[in-house]
């Protein structure tokens, strides 16, 4: 199988940006293309995970195999940030590399079985079976991109071509909340940790209630659990909506790395 495609950015210490549902590494609306100002100190190697961008095409995306394309990656020693379902992989990838990570910076963590004893992310892991279940079959990538961005409340973005198979993968991918992950072996872990989390101002209430407040008890969990710094910014997409400040915080832990 050929390899996850990488845009490498700048030059210095490498850093692996690993993206979420519904875009790709260097997408602007989405990804990681607001932290390109980054590269005028290190070395950005911003993934496209399998089904994404101009990686491989797969029947089903999984986390599992983007953490194994992390850890190569990730090589003699690298700076690791993910968002959402990338988080996941990220995590999985730091725990089963730990020599090769520097820093782990998760953003809005979708790993909600490590706060699966909190009430509201319980009830979300069963909410979120139940919609898997009643997902219905004929669902284009289209709609599936439509109702998403509408759900969160971001702008309508262009149906490319690029994005509907963004779209389509997102559809069919291993979902990133039945991730069973190791928290022990990040605890143990000397690097410095991050998560940002948004408070989720300005999302649409429903949204809010159903997806924000399960999203942000899961950040906090996950701070206490492996030893990580929290940080809170407004919004619900804080490295797009607020680019300077998570990369202010990015370049502090890596120097402090």
């Amino acid at each position: 199988m050929a390899d996850a495609h990488v845009t490498a950015w700048g030059e210095g210490e490498p850093v692996v940006l690993v993206h979420g549902v519904l875009t790709w590494g260097t997408d602007t609306a989405f990804g990681f293309g607001r932290q390109r100002p980054l590269a005028d100190a290190f070395r950005l190697l911003v993934m496209d995970r399998r089904g994404y961008g101009r990686s491989p095409d797969v029947a089903h995306s999984d986390y599992r195999v983007d953490a194994d394309d992390i850890v190569r990656l990730l090589g003699d020693g690298a700076h690791l940030v993910g968002h959402t379902y990338g988080a996941v992989a990220a995590m999985l990838a730091a725990a089963r590399a730990p020599e090769a990570v520097r820093s782990l910076t998760l953003i809005q963590p979708g790993c909600l079985q490590v706060a699966a004893d909190r009430p509201v992310v319980a009830s979300a892991l069963q909410a979120a079976r139940a919609g898997l279940e009643h997902m219905p079959a004929d669902l284009t990538p289209e709609t599936y991109l439509r109702l998403s961005l509408d759900a969160v409340g971001m702008p309508a973005v262009p149906a490319t071509p690029e994005r509907l198979r963004a779209a389509a993968t997102t559809m069919r991918e291993r979902p990133c909340w039945q991730g069973d992950l190791p928290v022990e072996p990040l605890a143990a872990a000397p690097w410095p940790k991050l998560v940002i989390i948004g408070d989720w101002a300005g999302a649409p209430p429903l949204y809010r209630e159903k997806a924000g407040g399960p999203v942000m008890v899961t950040a906090r969990v996950t701070a206490e659990r492996i030893g990580a710094r929290f940080l809170e910014l407004p919004g619900y997409y804080p490295h797009v909506q607020h680019p300077d400040r998570v990369n202010d915080a990015l370049r502090a832990l890596f120097r402090a790395a």
